[in-house]
């Protein structure tokens, strides 16, 4: 931890800052969680030992609960699981996520202490809990939490006050981070950093974080200056300020004075309308457009939830043909139909259609996020593969170099994903060649392949930059 430092950063307490200067996709640190479960939608679905997704897993024996990709990987989490399998055993049944993760932090204190690492900077007992901040219900909701755990925690396990217990509770709430699966396509877990929990929020920060072979990496976006904090950003910029300022309040109990907060940075452009030869729309037609989309996103947000994309892709369409004449290409509710709808479309294997909303939210990104941001990244992935499978292969291999150019810095070059992208970046390269030397011919190999080898139905969609938007988990 020679890199980095504690320090008492004004108005927000302990942070973290550079003790020498660093560059784009500098790794500032790396840590692995003091514990971590599986999110219970997941529990059958994922390792609980390596968070990997895999077709066939193996369920434990004896609590029938957890499950793993082998041997190996039973063997390695059997540390961690020990003590839950026999709980869970006695208990009948696997308490929520919540509660499964207090109690492999209390296992782990009871049997290791509070400091695990000599890189460990500070202990579970040192972090915030928050629990004096918290509003009568999530109280009621706490004293719940605390009556589930003491029902599972076994009798044979040392006995901890309500007040410890209630700690840990409080620490997971607001210092939870999500843990992703292989690839980091999508959040399967929950699990506790002491490290990550001193980098404090800036709505426009200075470093990212990703999870990256079980550990997660604090990585630089740009240059940082020796002395200057490192910050990350607990909430999605896309958000207009009012409403980060919301959720960082109600979700992690403090005030956001960020510059980007307290001048507005963008909120203009976020709800701005659409101008014309220097000429712009009425305000009203604006906020008449703006109230449309707003009412259609809630419907189609219903729609997919329900699986009904059909439904999904007729409210797009809808919304976007009425409003696109008024509204910005950075206007974050078209940014979010555009994304939708590319999204719903490529899984149904519509991609030319795909490829021209995907175009359309990934040009709108770049005039909102910083050059270097991870959901940046996976956004013009998105795209580039989309217009790859649509065809349109030029400017699909120029996305995909893009993303790739980004990722290196957020993910870095050992990161499954970037792999994968590397792997694309190559073949799309490879294609584009072909398709410069000759049109017809690419095209025409391309639908014999295809012929050959049609393309499977893409995964249902989640989202893929969701994942990285919501990094730290949050009960709902």
């Amino acid at each position: 931890m020679e890199n980095i430092e504690i320090f008492d950063s004004p108005g927000k307490g302990r942070g973290l800052k550079a003790t020498k200067e660093m560059w784009a996709g500098d790794v500032i640190f790396s840590e692995p969680s003091y514990a971590a479960v599986v999110f219970d939608s997941f529990a059958d679905k994922i390792c609980h030992s390596c968070f990997r997704r895999q077709q066939k897993l193996h369920r434990c024996g004896q609590c029938k609960f957890a499950h793993y990709c082998d041997r190996t990987c039973q063997r390695a989490g059997w540390a961690e699981h020990k003590m839950e399998c026999s709980a869970i055993k006695a208990h009948g049944k696997a308490p929520n996520e919540t509660v499964r993760l207090v109690a492999r932090v209390m296992w782990r204190l009871d049997k290791d202490g509070s400091v695990v690492s000599d890189m460990q900077l500070t202990t579970i007992d040192e972090l915030e809990d928050h629990i004096g901040d918290m509003a009568e219900d999530e109280l009621k909701e706490l004293k719940v939490d605390v009556h589930n755990f003491l029902d599972y925690w076994p009798r044979n396990s040392k006995q901890h006050v309500v007040d410890d217990i209630s700690h840990i509770f409080g620490v997971i709430n607001c210092n939870g981070f999500t843990v992703s699966d292989q690839r980091g396509l999508q959040a399967v877990g929950v699990g506790i950093f002491p490290n990550l929990c001193l980098v404090n929020h800036d709505c426009w920060p200075n470093c990212t974080v990703i999870l990256n072979h079980g550990k997660i990496e604090l990585r630089a976006l740009g240059k940082i200056a020796e002395g200057e904090e490192l910050t990350i950003a607990y909430v999605d910029f896309l958000n207009l300020s009012e409403e980060r300022q919301r959720l960082l309040k109600t979700q992690y109990f403090f005030d956001c004075t960020c510059e980007h907060c307290k001048h507005r940075i963008k909120d203009d452009i976020k709800l701005a309308g659409r101008e014309e030869g220097g000429v712009k729309p009425p305000e009203e037609q604006v906020k008449e457009a703006t109230d449309y989309c707003h009412q259609l996103l809630e419907k189609m947000d219903k729609s997919r939830l329900n699986g009904d994309y059909h439904e999904v892709v007729k409210i797009c369409r809808d919304c976007i043909e009425k409003t696109e004449p008024v509204l910005a290409d950075t206007h974050i509710y078209l940014l979010k139909m555009w994304s939708t709808l590319s999204e719903v479309q490529a899984y149904l294997q519509f991609f030319e259609e795909a490829a021209e909303y995907a175009r359309k939210m990934v040009d709108g990104y770049i005039k909102l996020y910083h050059p270097n941001n991870a959901a940046l990244g996976m956004a013009t992935m998105r795209a580039g593969v989309t217009h790859w499978q649509a065809g349109l292969i030029e400017v699909g291999h120029g996305m995909i170099c893009k993303a790739y150019a980004i990722l290196m810095v957020t993910h870095g070059p050992l990161h499954p994903i970037t792999k994968d992208l590397e792997a694309m970046r190559m073949q799309t390269e490879m294609e584009f060649r072909m398709f410069k030397q000759n049109e017809y011919v690419y095209h025409t190999m391309r639908e014999a392949a295809l012929k050959n080898k049609p393309m499977s139905m893409m995964h249902e969609p989640t989202s893929m930059e969701e994942g990285i938007k919501n990094l730290f988990h949050r009960r709902k």
